[in-house]
């Protein structure tokens, strides 16, 4: 099935550039895998070198890489996914981040607590906006 018709809402919401990578990629990836899972994962895995997500949409990175410990690996490697944070960004930005997306004590919050915090913020605003 074309990208444009499995695009989950978060993309859409995002930018133009957002939405050409993921759907090239899913598109790609359903020709090498076929439909399912492992496409809409390869999918994410592009988008997240190039963009985090803030909130219910998808923003460009100040610097392209891999996101988490997992998008650092391979297939199968171990590690955990961070929802689509970039886990691998300063402090600094990922405080910028949680309070563009309010949330409180994030000032008293060490890195791993900001990114799941983060994850969790952005659940929140993507079950809102659907």
């Amino acid at each position: 099935m074309p990208a444009s018709k499995e695009m989950p809402s978060t993309i859409e919401r995002s930018p133009k550039h957002a939405q050409e990578i993921w759907s090239a990629a899913h598109d790609s990836a359903v020709e090498s895998y076929g439909e399912g899972e492992r496409a809409h994962r390869t999918a994410f895995a592009a988008l997240k070198h190039e963009y985090e997500k803030v909130g219910d949409h998808w923003e460009k990175k100040e610097k392209s890489g891999p996101s988490d410990q997992k998008a650092e690996g391979t297939r199968g490697s171990k590690g955990e996914t961070a929802g689509g944070v970039d886990a691998n960004a300063s402090k600094e930005h990922l405080l910028d981040i949680a309070k563009r997306l309010d949330i409180s004590g994030r000032s008293t919050m060490n890195k791993d607590e900001l990114v799941e915090a983060i994850e969790k913020a952005n659940d929140r605003e993507s079950r809102k906006s659907r």
